[in-house]
């Protein structure tokens, strides 16, 4: 059978090749405690990989079946698993499966010698580290490995850290999430069970929605803890300056550049890197970033050679619908796919009318804290001033409410109870949202499709304000909006209003 790595390796052993220099500088003594399984039908492949990772100080297991590695993972844990995705009988896939089902904590590389999008995609969101394309050389081969090997070492930090933290303090989420509408916790559920793992997530939201809180929380949670995240606002500096800040430079790349400087991806390896309003970066950087996410190979401005190798996980955030980006040409698809292993969408504030009390408590207790000296009691919200919170459209989310509570804690007295008066609302309901969607309604579409927005918007408005009305009692809404209570629900349904059938029997 010929030598399945790739044609520079096949005039001799992979171990003659001259082996680069190792930039994770992973102790001789840690590869040796990483046991690395290596799964293949193909005798030649598994035997040259052997050789190539023997050769770098690994401990290495080798298996030809997928019914034997699905034993052998049985009776013992590896650190790191590389799997054929296509074999006879077992898949690489189901191998991939029962392996994180029993250790999550494994790395798992598929090799496939017919990658596509759909399969790669597949193995990914089943919680695939990397996927390796055949035929590869021993280069690749090793420097994918590193990266795996260093990002277990830091896992095995992390984990030690974790242990002393809790020693200390006691489990508890470091980060706080206030809510508890369906939709929200959806969301911060999945971001629970994704912060284990090292899969990239994709959060989607509208501006002032939390995605950076979200991506703080994945990353606070995860076995990259003890490392740094890194965030970047790709919308908030130039192409060439993003550039700079995110792969670094090296001296005289440019005017000014009068040193080396390493830029953010270095600055992440371990940790996470935060990429907010991707959607905003050019495409020749995003094809330059998407290099990196396949190789962690990172070469800085004016470099000619590979400067660094990085094991970073990637967060990615835009307040655009992203699949409408990749269809309008602002996100490259390929890019894309790759940053969205676990797709996130946070649900707007108008659809989480039960978290606003929940918040706007918080916000003020934490704003009177700060603003205040110790022993001022704190000031109070009503009912009423609840109410109307609940009323208002929060254009601008959960950040339009905090700083409206930020202004009535700084001038509230101790001890008071607040009114509606008291919030600095400016109050645009006669103007939103009939006016302005009937103007932009009659301006840019046809009779009928503009007639059934305006009419559910309205539907919207008028359910959120006949909810608050009523104070939740679904039997008393309807008997103010003279229907039905089945109509009600219909109504909510089709708009995604959450209710609460507990409050629905009459008064």
């Amino acid at each position: 059978m010929a030598n399945p790595l790739a044609p520079s390796e096949r005039t001799g052993p992979p171990a003659a090749e001259t082996t680069p220099r190792d930039p994770l500088s992973i102790p001789a003594e840690i590869k040796a405690s990483i046991r690395v399984l290596v799964v293949d039908d193909e005798r030649t492949l598994r035997e040259s990989c052997a050789s190539v990772l023997q050769m770098d100080g690994y401990n290495v297991t080798l298996v030809g079946r997928g019914e034997e590695a699905l034993e052998t993972v049985k009776r013992r844990k590896f650190d790191i698993i590389l799997v054929d995705l296509y074999m006879s009988q077992i898949s690489g896939l189901e191998i991939l499966q029962a392996t994180l089902s029993a250790y999550k904590d494994t790395i798992v590389v598929v090799m496939t010698g017919n990658p596509s999008v759909t399969s790669s995609i597949e193995a990914l969101r089943a919680g695939a580290w990397d996927y390796l394309p055949k035929p590869f050389s021993a280069t690749h081969l090793q420097v994918l490995i590193g990266r795996a090997s260093h990002a277990v070492m830091m896992s095995r930090e992390a984990q030690d850290l974790r242990v002393q933290l809790m020693r200390q303090n006691g489990h508890s989420d470091k980060i706080a999430l206030i809510g508890i509408s369906p939709l929200f916790r959806k969301a911060v559920d999945l971001a629970r069970k994704v912060a284990a793992t090292d899969a990239s997530v994709f959060i989607s939201g509208e501006s002032g929605t939390g995605k950076e809180v979200i991506a703080q929380f994945i990353h606070q949670n995860s076995r990259r803890a003890s490392r740094a995240l890194v965030p970047i606002n790709c919308a908030a500096l130039p192409e060439p300056l993003l550039e700079s800040e995110m792969f670094g430079h090296r001296k005289g790349a440019f005017t000014g550049a009068d040193r080396d400087k390493p830029g953010l991806l270095e600055t992440a390896n371990g940790g996470t890197l935060f990429l907010d309003e991707l959607t905003e970066m050019t495409m020749p950087l995003q094809a330059k970033l998407l290099r990196v996410i396949q190789d962690g190979v990172v070469r800085r401005v004016g470099s000619e050679q590979q400067d660094a190798v990085v094991d970073v996980r990637f967060i990615s955030a835009t307040n655009r619908e992203p699949q409408e980006a990749v269809d309008t040409g602002l996100l490259r698809g390929d890019l894309f796919y790759r940053l969205r292993v676990v797709p996130i969408k946070l649900p707007p504030l108008r659809k989480r009318l039960e978290d606003i009390p929940l918040l706007a408590n918080h916000f003020l207790t934490y704003y009177w804290q700060r603003h205040r000296q110790m022993g001022d009691r704190a000031p109070r919200l009503s009912e009423a001033s609840i109410g109307f919170l609940r009323s208002r459209p929060w254009r601008g989310n959960v950040r339009e409410l905090q700083n409206v509570i930020e202004h009535v804690a700084v001038l509230a007295e101790p001890d008071h109870t607040i009114q509606p008066d008291d919030i600095p609302v400016y109050d645009d309901s006669a103007e939103w949202p009939a006016e302005t969607a009937v103007a932009a309604a009659v301006m840019d579409e046809a009779y009928h499709p503009a007639k059934d927005r305006v009419v559910a918007q309205f539907e919207k408005e008028y359910l959120t304000r006949l909810v608050n009305r009523a104070g939740g009692n679904m039997s008393k809404a309807a008997r103010l909006a003279s229907i039905d209570r089945t109509t009600l629900y219909r109504l909510m349904d089709k708009h995604e209003f959450h209710r609460d059938d507990a409050q629905g029997s009459p008064e």
